[in-house]
Parts: structure tokens; C-alpha cells; sequence
């Protein structure tokens, strides 16, 4: 699993719709998190209305900081959206998504807006779920082989 953590201003809009995409989409390779680094009192109600057409409830989501708790545990990825440096200390790797800040705007940018981001988680899950298989491919495998005598009777599997 890649602990990717999504980042933007306010936790209310991008952050919080790539964190409800790789969620929905991804939970096999991503464990999604978020914040903002000037988090708001709340998540936008277009978001919550634009991720409902997608079928995917954040009705329960909340603005969160980027701070320690947000990087308790570690991350193995930060996708910045914010359209700002992030601070240096962060000791993970940085991915930048320019992605329109859809606050203010109306129900349409909120759509447009929701479609880029689940676009782009949608590749960065194919990108983790193609590593994570070329990983796997390049590990050794094991055969087990089972040793059987050919003169033996073969059971008889009635029940």
C-alpha cells in the first residue's frame, strides 16, 4: 500500500475529492489522505454535491491541517494542488497537480473540476497497481512441488 496524502489550500474542495476518488477507486494500492495548509471551517457543498454524482459521500469528510497528524505514520507521497511551495520538512515525495481551485465558482467548475481529479487519481492508481505488479514479477518465485508415487492408487474423491 502507498500512504499518498492529498494537499491543497482549504481541505474543502481538491484534496478532499482526490482523497474520496483513490478511496472509491483505489483502496487496493493507495491508503488516501488529506489536508490543506490554511484549512477551512468546512467541506465546500459543491464538492459534497459534485462527488455525490459521482456516487462517492463526504458527508462525513472534514477540513484537516497539514501538520503532524496528517503526517502521522509517514507518507510515501504528497500530490501538492495547493498551486504553493510546500514546506521543505516534509520528508516524502512531492507530485504537483495544477488543478483550478473550484471555490466560489459555480456547480459547473465544481463538475469540471471533479472530472480532472478523478482522472488524475485514475492514472495514479494505474501507475501504482503497474509497480506494484512489476514488483511482483520481479521477485523470485517459489514453485512447490508435491511428491507423489506413480505406482500409488489414485483416491477415489466420492463422498
Amino acid at each position: 500500500m502507498t500512504r499518498v496524502l492529498f494537499v491543497c489550500i482549504g481541505n474543502s474542495c481538491r484534496s478532499q475529492m482526490a482523497e474520496g476518488f483513490a478511496r472509491a477507486y483505489g483502496s487496493d494500492v493507495i491508503e488516501a489522505l488529506s489536508a490543506g495548509t490554511a484549512p477551512a471551517m468546512i467541506v465546500a457543498e459543491g464538492t459534497l454535491r459534485a462527488m455525490r454524482e459521482k456516487n462517492i459521500d463526504l458527508n462525513a469528510a472534514v477540513p484537516k491541517p497539514l501538520d503532524g497528524r496528517a503526517l502521522a505514520g509517514g507518507v510515501d507521497l504528497i500530490v501538492n494542488m495547493s498551486g504553493r511551495p510546500l514546506p521543505s520538512a516534509l520528508k516524502a515525495k512531492v507530485e504537483t497537480w495544477t488543478v483550478r481551485d473550484p471555490i466560489g465558482c459555480s456547480e459547473e467548475v465544481f463538475q469540471q473540476v471533479a472530472a480532472e481529479i478523478e482522472r488524475l487519481v485514475m492514472n495514479l492508481i494505474l501507475r501504482l497497481r503497474r509497480d506494484a505488479g512489476s514488483k511482483r514479477t520481479e521477485a523470485p518465485r517459489r514453485r512447490r512441488f508435491l511428491a507423489f508415487d506413480r505406482d500409488a492408487p489414485v483416491p477415489d474423491n466420492k463422498v
